[in-house]
């Protein structure tokens, strides 16, 4: 491991030595200065960006920004420069081949709108903005002043077709087989659990790539599709960043610091974030047990409080350094630890088949956790003089750690009669790595058909040691029924081709993709091994129409799978309830999925529509079940010792169940009225259909055949507004609705929530402090109805309670609102049909 965070410093250390010029005489540096104008109002233009580019040496650009005046001045050496000024949806002005010998002031320069380019303009930070792909939808994420002081998943929840659930648990159009993607790959930031994402601060984010139909080029992985989350890396020369500090109730507060120099020979950009939170949530399970003659026996009501505390650091150093125009390396390490202890709560009532109380008794769980997650990757980029000839090579290495330990005590009330006190430790950990190659050849008429291939493998290895048992004078006394050691390796070695081209208004892009699977699962105490081996191969077709430049058709397909992992398939049962318990199945099976997408995109002069209907026919989809297995919790009756209470113990885990037909349609429309307005409402409706049986073998060994049809229908809407008030001033709603939904055995209600947020700058516009509110009527609940042939189960669950946070971020040499030149949100210009 020490090898692997010593390599990118030691790299870093040589190849900024290699940057210096060597020492002596040199002439006296110059000022190259003027000012910029808008031609048609000749107002001063701030942010436009003077380039000099040595003739001599290409590779060698210098320059600078304008002022709050539309001044410029910068410092470089005499010699002979080709000088740009650029500035957002603005025709270039350009100089070729002028020698500067002392400096020089080229006077006002005035640069005309394009036209033409006007219809693409992204202002990242100031609006979100939607692009149609052939094989994508990019939302460049705008100033969403509901998630400042928040993290990836409060800004991935306020994407059109994405929901967050109560857990924190990440949904593409109702789906939670979604892959999460950082810059283009999986990364130690997502962590072992879903939370992970919860550290890296929502100031970061420059774009959300939602990809629900993925091209050959991307990981097969994800049925519903891909979430691609770009983070921000500044391309102003000199040094620039930023300071966001945030604090909130119940107690959340933290700060986060970004920092980016770039020279002519190299980039360094560094993220560190710290933040503390203390989040209360709740629930609430109301059960009731029947015989086999569906007769009601008993009753038992859980009331549950939450009480998590985490301390959590975050760092992202990165290093690019350019070896030519052409060629680049970048290297980054990515450090995450975090600790904290989690509290939970559970007060049990008991009572009889008419609803007398019999018991009550309290469980409390208190769990340390630390987490540990290091991640190393270094790419390799080359182009060619063919614009967008490319060749790029990476490779990653991550290691995380996890471990949980957790003091289980109960008591029964009135007679203050304690059980035995339980201890879980929860080992995990995982090293990841991942090598990956991908080659784009642009060829025939204007370069307007495109060739690529590549070659990715991803090589995981995922540990758990669990310890179950009685906690005596310190000493745990390991129950060998509940303990276990789970090993599961999952390498995959994958290969792509594809093709695209474009003539006239028509796009296509076929390819195909081969993946080798080798997965290996092995429960060391009980000795079972099981080993799966498998070859698919994943075809993917696109096609495109452009009516206009305003109005855009797609038609796709591809073929997905999902691979269980992480909690899926750890089979340790939890134990903060014992009579509710959930645990993962090592043996389940991956889930193929043929996908079929339309896609439709226009714009107005104020207002964007897109759309999508698509069919999604998946095989082996995992469901979570609900059974009986056969235990009972024997709790001593103060009132009738020799007639204890039963309770009986159920299970949640998930199998392979069903074949699952999802179709629907998906509509966002935005409108900005004027300046700094934004209204937008993004709909999702899809109708579900779960057709299965599953046969087993109960605990008094009867062979069960249940059916598990379900046919669901249920939608999802959200709507934002984004509007001034006086005293300059920017106000932010969103709202956001779930209807109702079943699965194999549940049936969830709806869900309502609110989120609010003020905005002001101040400090001559360098400073931004914000206040904004989460879940605003503290309504975002969970309530489930779950039905058993011997038990009915009403839940409530509510992951955090309302949340109010206020933010202070400055910004030092570095503009507002950062804009970029290109509508493809900042980054170079991306081929019709290239992936990222």
């Amino acid at each position: 491991m020490k090898k692997f965070i010593l390599l990118p410093l030691f790299l870093m250390a040589f190849l900024m030595s290699f940057s210096q010029r060597p020492s002596g005489q040199r002439p006296s540096p110059i000022t190259i200065s003027g000012t910029v104008y808008d031609k048609d109002t000749n107002q001063p233009l701030e942010y436009a960006t003077l380039v000099l580019q040595s003739v001599r040496r290409p590779d060698m650009v210098t320059g600078g920004i304008s002022d709050l005046d539309g001044k410029f001045s910068v410092q470089t050496m005499p010699g002979q420069y080709n000088v740009r000024v650029e500035y957002l949806s603005y025709k270039t002005f350009e100089l070729k081949a002028q020698t500067f010998r002392s400096s020089t002031d080229l006077g006002a320069i005035q640069l005309e709108v394009d036209a033409e380019m006007l219809e693409d303009v992204v202002v990242v930070g100031e609006r979100t903005t939607v692009e149609l792909r052939l094989d994508k939808k990019v939302y460049n994420v705008g100033q969403d002043l509901t998630v400042r002081g928040g993290s990836v998943t409060d800004v991935l929840d306020n994407v059109p077709s994405v929901t967050v659930d109560v857990e924190g648990n990440i949904s593409l159009r109702g789906n939670e087989s979604v892959r999460i993607l950082i810059n283009g790959k999986p990364s130690a930031l997502s962590g072992l659990s879903p939370q992970a994402l919860q550290q890296l601060p929502a100031e970061s984010i420059e774009r959300v790539e939602v990809i629900t139909n993925p091209s050959a080029r991307y990981d097969a992985e994800g049925t519903a599709g891909i979430l691609n989350i770009i983070l921000r890396q500044s391309k102003t020369a000199g040094v620039n960043g930023s300071v966001n500090v945030f604090a909130g109730y119940p107690d959340n507060y933290g700060t986060a610091v970004s920092l980016n120099l770039r020279r002519e020979k190299f980039n360094i950009f560094t993220t560190t974030t710290y933040r503390y939170r203390d989040a209360p949530g709740n629930a609430l399970f109301e059960q009731e047990n029947f015989d086999e003659n569906g007769n009601t026996v008993s009753f038992q009501d859980e009331i549950r409080q939450y009480q998590r505390q985490d301390n959590s650091f975050n760092t992202n150093i990165g290093f690019e350094y350019f070896f030519s125009e052409t060629s680049s390396i970048t290297n980054s390490l990515v450090i995450r630890k975090s600790d904290g202890e989690n509290t939970v709560d559970i007060n049990f009532f008991n009572f009889d088949e008419v609803r007398n109380p019999t018991i009550r008794r309290n469980r409390s769980t208190v769990e340390a956790e630390e987490d540990d997650n290091v991640q190393y990757s270094v790419n390799y980029k080359k182009t060619f003089d063919k614009e967008g000839h490319e060749f790029t090579m990476d490779y990653q290495y991550s290691r995380g750690d996890e471990i949980e330990n957790s003091i289980i005590d109960e008591i029964v009330l009135g007679e203050s009669v304690a059980l035995p006190t339980e201890q879980t430790i929860n080992d995990e950990s995982q090293i990841n790595q991942l090598v990956q190659f991908d080659y784009v050849l642009p060829f025939g008429k204007d370069n307007m058909s495109q060739f690529e291939m590549g070659y990715r493998g991803t090589f995981n290895n995922f540990n758990t040691d669990f310890d179950f048992g009685i906690l005596e004078d310190g000493v745990l006394d390991r129950d060998p029924d509940f303990s276990n050691e789970l090993n599961y390796k999952e390498y995959v070695n994958a290969a792509y081709m594809q093709l695209g081209t474009k003539v006239k208004k028509f796009s296509v892009l076929g390819g195909l993709r081969m993946e080798a699977s080798d997965i290996g699962i092995e429960l060391v105490d009980t000795q079972e091994v099981t080993d799966k081996d498998y070859v698919n191969w994943f075809p993917s077709l696109f096609l495109g129409y452009e009516f206009s430049e305003t109005e855009q058709l797609t038609i796709s397909y591809s073929r997905r799978l999902r691979r269980p992992r992480s909690r899926f398939i750890n089979p340790f049962p939890s134990r903060s309830s014992n009579t509710n318990l959930f645990q993962g199945n090592p043996d389940l099976d991956p889930t193929f999925t043929n996908a079929f997408d339309l896609g439709y995109l226009k714009r107005w002069d104020k207002i964007t529509f897109t759309t999508s209907g698509y069919f999604n026919r998946s095989t082996g989809v995992f469901q979570f079940i609900t059974q009986e297995t056969g235990d009972f919790v024997e709790i001593e009756n103060p009132d009738d010792p020799n007639n204890p209470v039963l309770v009986p113990v159920q299970a949640r885990t998930p199998i392979n169940l069903a074949t699952d037909s999802r179709y629907g349609m998906e509509f966002t429309t935005t409108y900005t009225p004027k300046r700094d307005w934004r209204l937008t409402w993004n709909l999702n409706l899809f109708q579900q259909q779960l057709r299965g049986d599953y046969t087993y073998t109960n605990f008094l060994n009867e062979e069960i055949t249940q059916n598990f049809d379900a046919d669901n229908f249920t939608w999802f809407t959200r709507f934002s507004a984004k509007i001034p008030l006086p005293g300059d001033i920017d106000f932010q709603s969103n709202i956001f609705y779930r209807g109702p939904r079943k699965d194999a055995q549940n049936e969830n209600k709806g869900i309502l929530s609110t989120n609010l947020a003020f905005s002001k700058d101040v400090i001559k516009d360098k400073a931004t402090l914000s206040l904004n509110v989460s879940d605003v009527f503290n309504s975002r609940k969970r309530r489930t109805e779950t039905i058993t042939n011997t038990v009915a189960t009403y839940s409530e669950f509510q992951w955090r309670e309302r949340q109010i946070t206020l933010s202070f971020l400055y910004r030092f040499n570095q503009p507002q609102n950062q804009r970029n030149r290109n509508g493809r949100g900042g980054q170079d210009d991306d081929f019709e049909f290239e992936g990222t």
